[in-house]
C-alpha cells in the first residue's frame, strides 16, 4: 500500500446528518472501502464529536485498527477528547492538538 498526501478530517460521530445509526452505517463503509484502496490517505484527524470513533466500544474501531495498521496516521484532538470526558479511553491514534492536525496537513510528503 502507498500513502498520498490526502488528510481526512473526521468531526462528526459518524458520516453525514441523519439519524445516528445511519450516520455509523455510513462511517464504517466508507472506512472499511478506503481500507482496501490502494492509494492511503497520510492522515486522519478526529476532532469534535469525531473524537468519539477512536475510543473503546467505537463502532468503527476494527476499520480504524486495519487502517493504522497499514500505515495511516490517526491524530486525536486532545481538547477535544478532553472536553468530552473521553482521558485515556481513545484505542487508536496518537493524541495530538491542533498544531499536530496543521503540521499533517503541511508536512512534506515521498
Amino acid at each position: 500500500m502507498s500513502a498520498n498526501d490526502t488528510v481526512i478530517l473526521v468531526s462528526n460521530y459518524g458520516m453525514g446528518k441523519g439519524l445516528e445509526n445511519l450516520q455509523l452505517l455510513l462511517m464504517g463503509k466508507y472506512l472499511s472501502l478506503l481500507s482496501q484502496r490502494e492509494t492511503l490517505p497520510a492522515a486522519i484527524c478526529f476532532y469534535t464529536e469525531g473524537v468519539k470513533l477512536v475510543i473503546d466500544g467505537s463502532p468503527v474501531m476494527e476499520q480504524l485498527i486495519t487502517l493504522e495498521k497499514k500505515g495511516v496516521h490517526l491524530i486525536v484532538c486532545s481538547t477535544c477528547r478532553n472536553y468530552f470526558g473521553l482521558e485515556d479511553k481513545e484505542k487508536v491514534g496518537i493524541l495530538g492538538g491542533m498544531t499536530n492536525i496543521l503540521e499533517a496537513h503541511s508536512a512534506p510528503r515521498k
